[in-house]
């Protein structure tokens, strides 16, 4: 399946208020047109579980019925679709660390739940051939590699009882972390994909952004600059880690982040299977506090790393979710980056 030059489409089905009003009126056909015209070849579309299944388990049709909707404009207009599981009943990657609100991989019944949505999502699916399905947005806890390793291998097995070509895309921990894909299991699938998502150097691509833990919300900061710069910024700083200072890249650009997306790739190449970048940059690659300029060299950068290393991806994310590519804040220098990451 192509899978090289996507768009997200956040805040659509997943992570929004899960009303009919919302689900008719956010994304509409036309902006799949849009989306192909300017030259993507894919759309990922996060799903929450809440709108293909009540609070008990029990299927909603009407949900079902957006997606099929998304499906066929994506099929009429010549696009791929990514369906991604982006929150489970018992597993929502905002709650990391919540042992009692993230529970899946401690308790077989919300498994066994896991386990039939896929089966109806690989159902209603199944039959079309643009149509990839993505397990699990982001597992984030790094003491459940094997639970998540055996929840992969009983999920793939549900679905290939129903179907045996549709590619099945999965990642690591830790926000599917480049870094933590190494810990998947060799698959023995062959339409079998690996994804990663990529944020760094977070200082930068999530500045001032309210939810991120210690984030100095006055602070401007620039790219490229030094990686001096980023040291000393992210000495006083502690978020998902601090790959900057553990960094032995000399400069701020490629180089540091062909560091990181080295190890994600030298794990598939060892499994045997391609990988995909599904998540870039901070919701829309960078958040709207960015310089509109910096944001600019950092997209090429990126979109420069990933054509060198044939790595496909889909940019976070088409529309609001502060980082939305159509809204105002790019408007200065959209034409510009969409040009970059349709490479046209």
């Amino acid at each position: 399946m192509n899978l090289k030059r996507g768009i997200n489409l956040g805040g659509f089905l997943s992570q929004c208020y899960h009303e009919e009003k919302h689900y008719q009126t956010f994304i509409l056909e036309e902006d799949i047109k849009q989306i192909a015209d300017w030259g993507f070849d894919h759309v990922r579309l996060p799903i929450d579980f809440e709108v293909l299944e009540t609070e008990d388990g029990k299927v909603k049709e009407s949900g079902y019925g957006y997606v099929r909707q998304a499906v066929e404009w994506c099929k009429k207009y010549g696009l791929n679709i990514v369906l991604d599981l982006h929150k489970a009943y018992g597993y929502d990657f905002n709650d990391a660390g919540n042992k009692e609100k993230n529970s899946l991989f401690a308790r077989e019944e919300l498994q066994e739940r896991f386990l039939n949505l896929w089966e109806q999502i690989a159902k209603a699916f199944s039959s079309y051939d643009h149509v990839a399905f993505e397990l699990l947005n982001e597992v984030v806890e790094n003491d459940v590699i094997d639970e998540w390793n055996a929840l992969i291998k009983k999920t793939v097995k549900v679905i290939r009882s129903i179907t045996k070509t549709t590619t099945i895309i999965y990642g690591g921990i830790l926000w599917n972390s480049a870094t933590t894909v190494k810990y998947l299991e060799v698959p023995s699938d062959e339409h079998t994909m690996f994804t990663f998502h990529f944020y760094e150097p977070l200082v930068f691509t999530h500045q001032k952004a309210s939810w991120v833990a210690m984030m100095d919300m006055n602070r401007t900061v620039y790219y490229p600059e030094t990686m001096e710069y980023y040291r000393k910024i992210c000495e006083t700083f502690s978020s998902q880690g601090n790959p900057v200072l553990d960094s032995k890249a000399k400069t701020m650009g490629p180089e540091f982040i062909k560091e990181l997306i080295d190890e994600a790739i030298n794990a598939a190449n060892k499994a045997g299977v391609p990988i995909y970048c599904g998540e870039f940059g901070g919701r829309f690659g960078v958040i709207d506090q960015a310089p509109t300029e910096d944001t600019v060299r950092w997209l090429q950068d990126m979109i420069d790393v990933f054509d060198e290393k044939q790595i496909g991806y889909a940019l976070w994310t088409y529309k609001k979710m502060d980082f939305g590519i159509i809204d105002e804040h790019y408007a200065p220098v959209k034409d510009r980056m969409i040009a970059i990451l349709t490479g046209r």
